[in-house]
């Protein structure tokens, strides 16, 4: 009941008018607020200590009252036999976690056991031709083969060969919708949803229950494909669409982007070309040009740890560095993730860090992890 409480009041606060995703999240973490029924208990005053949070805002979130709606929403997402995932629980992605805006709450059907698994985002057009396809199903074997969950959009086209493909060499796989979770698009792939929940996959969306796939949705989808993934994988897409749009947002979120090249002239392919060319994605030929370049935990993390964990204590550092090295103990870690501990955006990390290297403290590995020398 507890839980259950705490997902309803997440629930109202996305229904509280201009809140939006980034201010719920800064509220939760700025007040430390365990169960976001705690959130509306508090007074104008101690809202506004929140950054980004103004008198109308604060405001609109006192005087709530739209619980009725939020209530309507829980009772639909059991109609649809599915469950709540909330961004405090242990099972919700741990790169996902760390995106500049990630969903408060995930609509699941499936395993949630699923959902923390290390994966590669597989992406391309609707429209692939024989070259696409047959690259779409010969990597996700190979990228399943190595343990990998195959993560994308449920779209027709690659989205679909991926996901198929993965359930064939009996890997796990995640489709992200961009509608309610009771709402299959496209609706011919309802076949692959099926197969995803009998096997131990799973099929999630931020979308409330009855959402229809609206156009302006799939960008918003799209930032989850990537930010649950340790890179992104494009396998045919011209110039514009939502494969380039998903690839942006992957350099954005600090991912790998890897490119599979196309011929020359093939329009199909232009965007594929063009993300190499410009240096925005990597180039891949095989297997190991991805594995090398994304740090996927294997083993006891214990058994990971050098002898030398403590170098750095040895040096001058000043407070930030000191504290970054005192993070790092933990194990090594994405840069976002250091990021969220320290309280430091990114971009004030990276010369701390780079400073870090240069001393011989710290080194940084594949897919922007750290770990002490």
């Amino acid at each position: 009941m507890e839980r259950r409480n705490h997902y309803r009041a997440l629930l109202a606060l996305q229904l509280v008018p201009e809140l939006g995703l980034r201010r719920i999240k800064l509220l939760l973490d700025k007040n430390r607020k365990k169960d976001a029924t705690e959130i509306f208990k508090m007074n104008i005053s101690d809202i506004l200590r929140t950054d980004g949070i103004g008198e109308r805002l604060a405001k609109n979130i006192v005087q709530f009252e739209n619980w009725k709606k939020a209530d309507e929403i829980l009772l639909q997402t059991e109609k649809a036999g599915a469950f709540l995932v909330a961004i405090d629980d242990p099972h919700y992605p741990t790169l996902l976690r760390h995106i500049y805006d990630p969903p408060t709450l995930l609509w699941v059907k499936g395993s949630k056991d699923v959902l923390n698994s290390d994966g590669l985002a597989v992406i391309g057009t609707r429209r692939p031709g024989k070259y696409g396809s047959n690259q779409a199903g010969r990597w996700v074997r190979k990228l399943t083969d190595a343990g990998l969950c195959i993560n994308s959009g449920l779209a027709y086209g690659i989205d679909a060969i991926a996901h198929r493909e993965a359930l064939n060499a009996g890997g796990k796989t995640i489709a992200v919708l961009g509608s309610g979770i009771d709402v299959i698009y496209p609706a011919k792939n309802s076949h692959l949803v099926h197969r995803m929940i009998e096997t131990g996959s799973a099929v999630i969306t931020e979308f409330p229950p009855g959402t229809a796939p609206d156009a302006v949705n799939f960008p918003e989808r799209n930032r989850i494909v990537s930010g649950m993934s340790h890179g992104v994988l494009v396998v045919e897409s011209g110039i514009k669409g939502g494969s380039m749009i998903t690839a942006r947002s992957a350099l954005d979120q600090n991912r790998e982007v890897f490119v599979i090249p196309h011929p020359l002239n093939y329009p199909g392919g232009e965007g594929c070309n063009y993300l190499i060319k410009t240096g925005q994605g990597k180039l891949v030929q095989n297997i190991s040009d991805i594995l090398d370049e994304i740090s996927v935990q294997t083993g006891d993390v214990t058994d990971q740890k050098a002898p030398t964990a403590k170098k750095w204590e040895s040096m001058e550092l000043d407070e930030d560095e000191s504290m970054i090295c005192t993070i790092l103990q933990e194990s090594e870690m994405h840069i976002d993730q250091i990021s969220e501990k320290a309280g430091k955006q990114v971009f004030t990390l990276l010369p701390l860090l780079l400073n870090l290297e240069m001393k011989g403290a710290v080194k940084q590995k594949a897919g922007k992890y750290f770990e002490l020398c």
